[in-house]
């Protein structure tokens, strides 16, 4: 008599968990990205509370005019750049090859290295040293000393991902590369590295998210002798320009997230063809 009615419970519970989820994500998501849409596009008087009412007229292109030229993001975003486009680049590089070899390698060296390698993802990078490290190497305050930096504290996170990854690729397709006389680059380039697309793609995200908004790292270490977008933020709001001027601030926000939304959706394609190509093959 009891079982009916709990099958039906567990069914209706079933149907209804996709609309749940996707409430949840709405009200998660949406109701900040809705304020800070709002928020950007009213005026000063309407923008000193922030909240979730319309504004009685829109004035966001006329708030991202005044960011872009009062807030001086160009310089900014040409800065991030400068930061953040070698650090994405050499951390999937290194952290893929290394990946690569230790993933294939079954020994206990390799084990260990392993270990050592993704010990930065639970062992927190001691600021100050690296500080007076990069002092001492004459690389505090530039963009080299930076990209270091970032450098060493994400490989960790990229090897953990990429060696799980190559340890699912089937030994017997670089055999078999090795057989027609291909060299270990060619087989890592050839065979392993098309297969990394949906993994890099993800780190990638990952990486770029991490270093375009990071403010701390970047303040101790450049200093404020290199400006990128987050600490720019901070220096404008720090000297009054933005003072009680939520709707610039939230305008800011959004032109500074807007490169993250073209590598998402860049990176989301790339994921969705590798694992599509990978399927088929």
């Amino acid at each position: 008599m009891t079982t009916a009615p709990r099958l039906s419970d567990a069914r209706v519970w079933t149907r209804l968990q996709p609309f749940v989820a996707v409430l949840l994500g709405a009200i998660v998501i949406g109701i900040p990205l809705w304020l800070v849409v709002v928020t950007a596009g009213k005026s000063q008087g309407e923008a000193l509370a922030p909240n979730l009412a319309l504004p009685s007229q829109w004035h966001l292109w006329e708030n991202f005019a005044t960011v872009w030229t009062a807030g001086e993001i160009p310089a900014a975003f040409f800065g991030s750049l400068l930061v953040v486009v070698p650090t994405v680049a050499g951390v999937l590089v290194v952290g893929s090859l290394a990946s690569w070899v230790l993933a294939r390698r079954a020994t206990r060296l390799t084990a260990v290295l392993y270990a050592l390698a993704i010990s930065g993802i639970v062992l927190p990078p001691a600021v100050v040293t690296v500080v007076l490290l990069l002092r001492h190497l004459g690389l505090a305050g530039t963009a080299l000393g930076m990209i270091g930096v970032y450098t060493g504290i994400y490989l960790s996170t990229v090897i953990f991902f990429v060696t799980g990854f190559v340890r699912t690729i089937p030994v017997s397709l670089e055999e078999a590369a090795q057989i027609d006389g291909a060299g270990p680059f060619t087989v890592f380039r050839r065979v392993v590295l098309p297969m990394l697309r949906p993994v890099l793609a993800t780190a990638t995200i990952l990486i770029c998210l991490y270093v375009w908004n990071d403010v701390f790292y970047a303040f101790f270490v450049v200093g404020g002798r290199l400006d990128t977008l987050p600490l720019n933020l901070f220096r404008v709001a720090s000297a009054g320009l933005y003072l009680n001027n939520w709707h610039l601030v939230f305008a800011y926000v959004i032109l500074m997230s807007l490169p993250l939304v073209a590598v998402f959706v860049v990176a989301q394609r790339k994921i969705i063809s590798g694992i599509t190509s990978g399927a088929v093959k």
